[in-house]
């Protein structure tokens, strides 16, 4: 997995940020406060999308309404994965990790192994 070009990070950031799916031009139309593309940009790269798995889509008249597959959490958690195991040595970089974290983020990850560990126990 590869992250996400440019412009396909800001279609993906509008699409998580919506609650429902979403037309070529209704996401056009969204960016056109920040910068102008040609609507076959924005096609082009909500179907690139959709062939590389992050989109799924649903033909609504003559149109397609797109929405993402995974969440923006599963994506971010992805790329940390595979940052961490490209690092050379990832139990190292995990420590590193660790050390740069505000306590709530500490508590939290210890909260999750926590959760985690109870689970694991559960699971015959």
């Amino acid at each position: 997995m590869r992250g996400f070009g440019d412009l396909e990070a800001v279609v993906m950031d509008r699409l998580w940020s919506r609650d429902d799916p979403a037309t070529v031009r209704e996401i056009l139309d969204d960016l056109a406060t920040e910068r102008q593309l040609a609507y076959t940009t924005v096609m082009t790269v909500m179907d690139n999308l959709y062939r590389k798995g992050w989109l799924s889509r649903e033909l609504d008249g003559k149109a397609y309404r797109y929405r993402p597959v995974s969440t923006r959490q599963d994506y971010s958690a992805e790329l940390m994965r595979q940052v961490l195991a490209g690092s050379g040595d990832e139990i190292a970089t995990l420590f590193r990790f660790v050390d740069h974290m505000t306590d709530a983020e500490a508590t939290a990850v210890r909260d999750a192994l926590q959760s985690r560990q109870r689970t694991d126990k559960r699971e015959p």
